[in-house]
């Protein structure tokens, strides 16, 4: 027989496919160099193949090494802090329920996390009770009264960014601690000096930075320093270390008020009188009569279908949960498991359901008490299908010629995620965020929490972009007492069988709803596992700028080679898309569960682009 040599494209592509496989494999750097050498090198088709057998078998010998999830029997929290994971803990081992974790472990994040963790911000709660009823509970921020719709804009009516994004006209009345007391008032189980009890402590008695949070601290050194109360708090003559015990008396101090008071002292009480000091030192908006006014809501979830699994996620003024609804029915008729894992198929089709999704929500999402929103025609699986018509799978369309749909036809980055489930199976899913890394800078003085910058959320004009780049319409346009339109996507999934699946959710800013989506995929048509489906890359498009990002070493050469054929702007995208944590539920005797009796079992998904941590028994 005729000895055949590989050429160039066809050892480029068998690297490739190699690479694919080993994508989850703790020590790929030292497999793939030797993949390397041997490609490189001049063989024989018969060295070749068994040469690709013996690698591809020590691949797999490898695969076992990646990280097994964090497994419980009992509860299980997972958060970006492990010391706020042990907060939620602490309330399940004491017979609390999901809810007294998430407020517990909420609280604590605004200690241990403060680049996103937060008194001074907003967010979302999703919430699925052991029984099957389902709630969620907006805490967004909202517009001062004194806000106008072109406060950000100069004379000559440009936007200017620097005026949304920082300092104290960026900031919104905080919803976060009316939000979580809400929750735990009408579901917990446990008093409120017990949920706030190791979130005090935690400011009291101090904690040790990580490398990674005295880092940060330091390189936000010049910007704290413009803000004299900032500059109190987060700054130092020397900078900040790896280990060292960071206290915080004030919030310490503040949180007692809350722990004494509840959401009372927050809004009417002395720490309002703290908040509306600082805006009148800074000429912020913030009044006491705006602070009295704030309202969290409860609000029912909106919910789809995919593949018979039930998605149970937030609705607006979060655009989170309508959009990752429209893109899983944007892809549920094609056969995503066939097209594989990171194959330029899988990509291209899920880039161009981006694209249509963002492109919906600029144009038709904003806060419902102010907008008429076509909710259910945006949730129909026809309506997608619709949207998907033009859907070329060999070529990629343009954002310029892809616009919004009309769904009235079919009617009928800082941000921190924290998951919880408790030993009854209730399931709380929460995403807080102050907007971008501390919020707008500024810390309250005498109260020790930052401030968010969620005005950057608003439309500050038609079609000018904010700081994560998505544009928006008149649907989010600055009004008194609006609540502006967010990316949160705090979701729960149940099973076809109408069991606890996943909870899930993730930080990201523009990039939130994408990362939830293509978890759901990983897990349910690729067969991840939940940590295999947190560890695996991403991509993102949202419709403008029109470029497909993808994380760094996260897709094989060959795959972007294939995109950029197909007329994808591919481009390695600086630092990482989310940081998820999430909780699988897997059911059955098998050796998951050694324990007698047990057969349910909490998988934890520690996302590993963060500092996040699981806590369970």
């Amino acid at each position: 027989m005729k000895n055949h040599r590989f050429n160039r494209e066809q050892r480029r592509f068998y690297f490739a496919l190699l690479t694919h496989l080993l994508r989850f494999d703790s020590v790929r750097g030292n497999i793939r160099s030797q993949i390397t050498r041997a490609f490189c090198a001049k063989k024989t088709w018969l060295h070749w193949l068994s040469g690709l057998l013996l690698l591809i078998h020590g691949a797999w010998a490898q695969v076992g090494e990646v990280p097994r999830p964090y497994r419980a029997y009992h509860g299980l929290v997972v958060s970006a802090r492990p010391e706020a994971s042990e907060a939620g803990l602490e309330m399940l081992r004491r017979g609390g329920n999901a809810i007294d974790a998430a407020v517990a472990t909420g609280f604590a994040l605004a200690v241990v996390h403060p680049v996103a963790g937060n008194l001074g911000g907003g967010g979302f709660m999703v919430i699925r009770f052991a029984d099957g009823r389902t709630t969620t509970i907006d805490f967004r921020e909202t517009a001062p009264q004194a806000a106008t719709r072109d406060m950000f804009l100069d004379e000559q009516g440009q936007f200017v960014p620097e005026r949304s994004q920082q300092g104290y006209l960026a900031v919104g009345v905080p919803g976060s601690v009316a939000g979580l007391l809400l929750a735990h008032e009408k579901y917990g189980r446990l008093s409120r000096a017990e949920v706030l009890a190791p979130a005090i402590r935690l400011a009291e008695e101090g904690f040790r930075l990580t490398r990674a949070q005295a880092a940060r601290f330091n390189s936000f050194r010049e910007a704290f320093s413009r803000y004299p109360s900032t500059r109190k708090y987060f700054t130092k003559d020397t900078p900040f270390r790896e280990g060292e015990l960071f206290v915080q008396k004030d919030l310490a101090r503040t949180l007692r008020r809350i722990q004494q008071y509840g959401a009372e002292d927050f809004y009417r009480g002395k720490t309002a009188d703290l908040i509306v000091a600082e805006m009148q030192r800074g000429g912020g908006l913030i009044t006491h009569e705006d602070l009295a006014a704030y309202r969290a809501i409860e609000r029912p979830p909106v919910t789809g279908t995919y593949r018979g699994y039930r998605i149970i996620s937030m609705g607006p003024p979060s655009s989170g949960g309508i959009g990752l609804i429209q893109l899983l029915n944007a892809v549920e008729p094609f056969d995503i498991a066939q097209m594989g894992f990171g194959s330029s198929a899988t990509v291209h089709l899920m880039a161009e359901a981006m694209r249509r999704v963002y492109a919906d929500r600029a144009h038709w999402l904003g806060d419902p008490d102010f907008v008429e929103i076509p909710v259910q025609g945006l949730l129909r699986k026809e309506y997608m299908r619709q949207r998907m018509a033009d859907f070329n799978p060999y070529r990629a369309d343009t954002s310029q010629h892809v616009t919004h749909g009309d769904p009235w036809a079919f009617e009928s980055q800082e941000t921190t995620h924290y998951s919880v489930v408790d030993n009854e199976g209730n399931a709380v899913s929460v995403t807080t965020t102050i907007n971008g890394p501390y919020g707008s800078l500024v810390v309250v003085d005498g109260a020790g929490f930052f401030l968010n910058n969620e005005m950057d959320d608003f439309s500050a004009a038609p079609g000018v972009p904010n700081m994560y780049g998505l544009v928006g319409s008149e649907a989010n346009a600055i009004a008194p007492g609006k609540r502006m339109l967010s990316s949160m996507t705090p979701t729960i999934v149940e099973d076809p069988e109408g069991r606890l699946f996943l909870i899930l959710g993730t930080p990201g800013g523009s990039t939130i709803i994408t990362t939830v989506f293509q978890l759901i995929l990983n897990v349910i048509d690729h067969g991840m596992n939940i940590q295999q489906a947190v560890l695996a890359p991403r991509v993102h498009h949202q419709w403008l700028p029109d470029v497909l990002y993808y994380e760094r070493r996260g897709l094989a050469a060959d795959v972007i080679a294939n995109l950029r054929m197909r007329g994808w702007k591919v481009v390695e995208r600086r630092g990482t898309s989310g940081r998820a944590h999430a909780i699988q539920v897997v059911y059955g005797p098998d050796e998951l569960a050694p324990l007698p009796g047990i057969t349910r079992v909490y998988l934890a998904g520690v996302d590993p682009r963060g500092e996040g941590g699981a806590a369970g028994y």
